[in-house]
């Protein structure tokens, strides 16, 4: 029992404990949503001058390195970043089947990916850019590194790999693990049975001793001579 995570116990107050974890995750997944939308979706005809689409990896965190305003630079490169982190804490907790390192930043890179591509179509103000989407999982990875795999594994059992299930032992069956049986003589391997009545196991015995095998009585009286 004590083993198994509190939060993965067959009692009430772990049952309890569970569902309020898993309300909390949702509600913070719904306002994190909202405030995502708020930040990602609103247009901005002001910015319009100042967008443009970037296809190329690295150069819009080149340009955000270059400015000479070091907040200008921590503010666009840490709020990326900040905006994945969620997705790190809220995608383990709220959907089991998402656990693990690679499937958590995955499945940010799919969700931001699919927000910048809305952005740079139909969002005034706002354009395409690959970058974001990197910083973005790069959160993502922290998130789920700092707070979202203790959680998981916190609330639900640990989940087995393809490659731990294919390296694991294979169990014996019943025939490998039975016990030997002694060898004896051939004669002591026959059921009880098989020696007939009671009154040829000595005649049996001294079959064995001579080498000769045993014959029943009938087939002796059957040898023996006419005369």
């Amino acid at each position: 029992m004590d083993s198994v995570p509190r939060l993965q116990r067959r009692t009430w107050k772990a049952a309890l404990a569970r569902a309020v974890v898993l309300v909390v995750g949702f509600v913070c997944m719904v306002a994190f949503a909202v405030a995502l939308a708020r930040v990602t979706l609103v247009p901005s005809p002001a910015s319009v001058p100042l967008t443009h689409t970037n296809l190329h990896p690295g150069d819009s965190i080149r340009a955000y390195f270059a400015q000479p305003d070091w907040r200008d630079t921590v503010k666009q490169i840490g709020g990326n970043i900040l905006l994945g982190m969620p997705f790190g804490v809220l995608l383990p907790v709220l959907f089991p089947r998402t656990r693990g390192l690679l499937r958590v930043v995955l499945m940010t890179a799919f969700v931001m990916l699919t927000v910048e591509t809305a952005q740079g179509l139909l969002v005034t103000g706002r354009a395409f850019d690959i970058d974001d989407v990197i910083l973005n999982s790069l959160g993502s990875f922290a998130g789920y590194l700092l707070l979202g795999r203790r959680l998981g594994r916190a609330l639900y059992p640990r989940r087995h790999h393809w490659w731990q299930r294919r390296a694991a032992p294979v169990e014996p069956t019943d025939a490998e693990t039975a016990p030997e049986r002694p060898v004896g003589n051939a004669g002591d391997a026959e059921p009880a049975g098989a020696a007939g009545a009671a009154g040829d196991v000595g005649a049996a015995g001294d079959a064995r001793k001579s080498g000769r095998p045993r014959l029943p009585a009938i087939l002796k009286d059957v040898r023996k001579p006419i005369r």
